[in-house]
């Protein structure tokens, strides 16, 4: 994957909803390729594609327990999609709240006449 930054990458990582549902259960606790690949009706070796993509954006890590290596959440990574997400939250924030102060100016109006 070619991303010209973390964020990309984490944004193109998380863009796939076959990603999306393995972090998903991992945000349950750990796992291995086996038990992530249980829903899905594909190949291990695609499995192992999209493992590589969450590791490459840093949302997944690779445990060592002899020969047992689950997979477990990372969600440090996430806090930079959030971080960037939040400047918008906050302009749609404002809008809705100056369409709802219109809103009511309007139902005043309506009242009045």
């Amino acid at each position: 994957m070619a991303a010209s930054d973390p964020l990309s990458t984490l944004l193109s990582a998380l863009a796939d909803p076959t990603r999306r549902g393995m972090l998903a259960r991992l945000a349950t606790g750990e796992a291995t390729v086996q038990e992530l690949a249980e829903p899905y009706d594909m190949s291990m070796a695609a499995i192992s594609k999209h493992l590589k993509v969450l590791e490459s954006a840093g949302l997944v890590e690779q445990g060592r327990n002899a020969q047992y290596r689950p997979r477990k959440l990372n969600p440090v990574p996430l806090r930079e999609v959030d971080k960037w997400l939040a400047e918008y939250r906050q302009l749609w924030e404002a809008r809705m709240d100056r369409l709802e102060n219109y809103l009511t100016l309007l139902q005043k109006t309506e009242r009045d006449d």
